[in-house]
């Protein structure tokens, strides 16, 4: 396990904040563009950490997202300080929401985010206590190899 870590920098995110939601997301993205990440690897990274990022902002009472960037691969892992999940098994079906109706007129809670971040990451674990809150870990890979195409 003698990995090297290219990158690492911590995003806040706050509970609650829609106007600056999914800031973390696009410098995490803007962050791999310029160190020539694999394109496909990176529009799986701005999916995950996007669904991620707005799961605190609407449900958490705000948390972070530590971000590493290694040869060929990005680890996300997002902590919140929220209600926590009392069913995974429930939220991760694709469509089950328990959003508001204020965050749905917003175009929120679809019920996608944590199978979306699952089906975008070579890895996902998911640990959740009620009243502590939870953590989402997710790795994805660069499945070729070589630098930037653009």
């Amino acid at each position: 396990m003698d990995k090297k870590v290219l990158f690492h920098k911590s995003f806040s995110i706050k509970g609650g904040d829609f106007t600056n939601a999914g800031e973390a997301s696009v410098k995490v993205k803007n962050i791999l563009k310029e160190v020539g990440f694999d394109p496909e690897a990176i529009r799986r990274v701005a999916i995950a950490s996007y669904e991620a990022e707005m799961n605190v902002v609407m449900y958490g009472e705000g948390g972070v997202m530590d971000f590493t960037v290694e040869k060929n691969e990005v680890r996300l892992v997002i902590k919140d300080e929220g209600p926590g999940i009392p069913d995974i098994e429930l939220a991760m079906q694709e469509g089950y929401s328990t959003a508001t109706e204020e965050m749905r007129e917003m175009g929120f809670g679809a019920g996608m985010g944590l199978s979306n971040i699952k089906k975008n990451s070579d890895e996902f674990t998911i640990d959740s206590e009620i009243h502590r809150g939870t953590e989402l870990k997710m790795t994805i890979r660069s499945h070729r190899q070589g630098g930037n195409d653009g």
